[in-house]
């Protein structure tokens, strides 16, 4: 049941800028589709890691 409040979460904030400011979603968006795929990797390897350190501090 966790994973089900998580994956929620994680949805609601996802579609937070989005929903507030579409056209800064659009241009974020857009200059993340020119990056290279090295870049946009290290970007998940740290969004990862500030998620894994955020959540064991909480514990």
């Amino acid at each position: 049941m966790d994973w089900v409040a998580a994956f929620a979460l994680l949805l609601l904030l996802e579609g937070m800028l989005p929903f507030a400011m579409p056209q800064l979603w659009k241009t974020a968006f857009t200059r993340m589709t020119a990056m290279p795929d090295s870049q946009l990797r290290l970007m998940g390897l740290l969004s990862m890691a500030a998620g894994l350190a955020l959540l064991l501090w909480m514990r």
